[in-house]
């Protein structure tokens, strides 16, 4: 890991609601070697579902990791028809940082202040999916995430949150 940066999180503001797409982009895997998707990608029915209308569901939820007066990255959750889906009652999350902020501990940070505000909000358990070669899997089980459902390109995961 490289050395870690000082970031405040925080909520997302109302008014940037907008950053919830370039961070939905960035939450794209990209295998190595791999050519990225035009950013247009996000537009996709199935990919649209992870922010559109942001905010206005009672489950929608969002932490924004800012450094030096600049926001680098978000984790956010809502419950959704997606690949993470695993009943209504669970929310999906989703994270992202721009790449040079990777990798610095920030994603670590952004999870355990969402799992911690989730746990408040008395949610039971939390899911997200991760494609197979997605380093961040690692980092999922190291935050106590657990698969429950494997396809040929993902997982499904879930972390059980005790009050």
């Amino acid at each position: 890991m490289d050395k870690p940066v000082n970031c405040i999180i925080r909520p997302l503001h109302p008014e940037e609601t907008y950053l919830l797409r370039d961070f939905l982009y960035e939450a794209i895997y990209i295998p190595e070697g791999m050519d990225a998707p035009p950013k247009e990608v996000v537009d996709l029915p199935e990919l649209r579902v992870y922010i559109e209308d942001f905010g206005k569901k009672k489950d929608d939820f969002c932490l924004m990791a800012e450094c030096e007066g600049k926001v680098v990255g978000a984790v956010w959750v809502r419950i959704m028809n997606d690949y993470g889906h695993v009943d209504d009652e669970t929310p999906s999350l989703s994270i992202s940082l721009y790449k040079e902020y990777r990798n610095k501990g920030i994603g670590c940070n952004l999870m355990h202040v969402m799992i911690e505000r989730l746990k408040e909000k008395g949610y039971g358990r939390v899911s997200l999916s991760v494609q197979k070669a997605n380093y961040a899997f690692r980092m999922y089980l190291k935050l106590g995430f657990v698969v429950i459902k494997e396809t040929d390109e993902e997982f499904v995961m879930v972390k059980t949150l005790h009050l």
